[in-house]
């Protein structure tokens, strides 16, 4: 086991905010920040990054823990940035008690990253099964052993659910089961940030007020 000390020293050692930004002026932006959203997704992915649509989705349980992991979005629009989950999982449960998050988007190569944070509503049980029957075999059949986030114990008890799970598609292959959710966040905030060497950072910040858009540059 590597030895701890150090650490500090590594950390400091490492670069940082080295992409390469897009020419942005934060006093020409849409009213809108799903329109100034989907043209920074546009532009991360004609620039090549990697995942743009890897997002990371933070909740709370009853208890006001937080927790975060990496998710993929699905779609944005009008009602709001949309993602699925099971609902035995952690973030299911959580989001269930507590329906509310916060997205964070990172795109290092453009040295960008977007916040997004509001209530959550569950999506229409058509749209999650659309979504459901959307995903590769493999990822359906995982979900089906609804074993999300439970205590693992071997891999011949993944093989068998992983099996069964198998010939449940086999049987149905129009299967959608009524514990995959789909969830919109329904931004209240959305705070778009680009990064600078020199610590000048671009951050530009919209709130839903009374129903409308504000917006504002905030100080890097």
């Amino acid at each position: 086991m590597d030895s701890i000390d150090g650490v500090r020293e590594l950390l400091r050692g490492l670069p940082v905010l080295k992409g390469r930004a897009p020419e942005f002026d934060p006093h020409d932006v849409p009213d809108d920040p799903v329109e100034l959203f989907v043209s920074w997704l546009r532009t991360a992915v004609d620039s090549g990054v990697v995942e743009p649509h890897a997002m990371t989705l933070s909740t709370v349980d009853t208890g006001g823990r937080p927790s975060a992991r990496v998710l993929i979005l699905k779609d944005v629009d009008s009602a709001g940035w949309h993602f699925a989950v099971n609902a035995g999982s952690r973030k299911g449960r959580e989001l269930a008690a507590r329906p509310v998050a916060s997205l964070t988007f990172y795109w290092p190569e453009l040295v960008r990253q977007i916040r997004v944070s509001g209530p959550v509503a569950a999506d229409s049980r058509e749209l999650a099964a659309a979504d459901f029957l959307a995903r590769p075999a493999g990822s359906r059949q995982m979900a089906l052993t609804r074993r999300q986030s439970e205590p693992f114990d071997s891999d011949a008890e993944l093989d068998e659910a992983l099996a069964r799970a198998d010939l449940e598609l086999r049987a149905d292959p129009h299967l959608a089961p009524p514990d995959w959710i789909s969830y919109a966040v329904q931004p209240a905030e959305v705070e778009f940030w680009q990064g600078d060497p020199q610590r000048r950072h671009k951050r530009v910040h919209y709130e839903l007020v009374d129903g409308k858009w504000t917006r504002n540059r905030l100080w890097p």
